[in-house]
């Protein structure tokens, strides 16, 4: 249990709980306990799906500022590799991953937000990569993942002007998947993530990863990652429950166990 960040499992889901007041801003304490609970969620047997959360207040609103003001090439550079490093492993947790968004998800909070496999945004969250106006550009992952998301034209008018986009737009550009009301927000990630906690976690590893690697390759190099995902599972016991299911009671009806 880290004293900014935390993992709390319940029915198969672990939260990733920010938890540093006022806006949860990333120094360097809650980044290093970020990827101590990434690790601990992508590792935990009984984590079969994970919501990253930052409380009924505010997701993430970015970096550290005072932290960083100061600093020289050599710290930034530092700074961000541990930053980048730690996101990753939140991208890299082999299950399904919402981003439960409310108030602000600004600069490295919006980066970790574009970890996630979905996001879910309050009516009155406000998303954004202000990082121009301070002179600087996005170091965690902005200028990668988010042009990914939403085409470069999209993701450029962000990271060039600073701008802060409603959910409303955030949700019309692909940004974000769904807005809901703001004291709903945790509830509709549950309800988004629980369909998979009974599912093949080794299928849905395999899925992911290969929709992930595929996406940075050309397509032959991304046909290969597939069929050698598709192949490896014919080694599991989901694999053999889930077709002996379908022959014997049809589809949908098969009770997995992870292995």
């Amino acid at each position: 249990m880290g004293e900014f960040v935390n993992l709390e499992t319940a029915d198969g889901i672990g939260t990733i709980r920010l938890d540093r007041p006022p806006v949860n801003a990333l120094n360097e304490q809650l980044t290093a306990e970020l990827a101590v609970a990434a690790r601990e969620a992508d590792d935990s047997g009984e984590v079969r799906a994970v919501i990253v959360y930052g409380g009924e207040r505010a997701f993430a609103g970015g970096a550290d500022i005072k932290q960083m003001a100061g600093a020289s090439y050599p710290e930034a550079a530092a700074w961000s590799g541990r930053l980048q490093a730690a996101l990753s492993l939140v991208a890299a947790i082999g299950k399904p991953v919402v981003a439960a968004i409310t108030g602000f998800a600004l600069g490295g909070g919006l980066e970790l937000a574009l970890t996630a496999d979905f996001r879910i945004a309050g009516e009155r969250a406000r998303l954004g990569q202000p990082e121009i106006q301070l002179g600087i550009i996005p170091g965690a992952g902005g200028t990668q993942r988010l042009p990914r998301l939403v085409g470069p034209a999209r993701a450029k008018d962000l990271i060039f002007t600073g701008r802060m986009l409603a959910a409303a737009e955030a949700h019309a550009s692909g940004l974000v998947d769904a807005v809901v009301p703001d004291d709903s927000v945790y509830a509709a990630a549950q309800d988004l993530v629980k369909r998979y906690t009974a599912g093949p976690a080794l299928a849905l590893r395999a899925a992911k990863q290969a929709i992930d690697h595929g996406l940075g390759v050309d397509l032959a190099t991304g046909l290969e990652i597939e069929r050698m995902q598709f192949a490896a599972l014919f080694g599991t016991e989901d694999q053999r429950v889930g077709m002996s299911s379908f022959l014997e009671h049809g589809p949908g009806k098969a009770t997995f166990t992870g292995r």
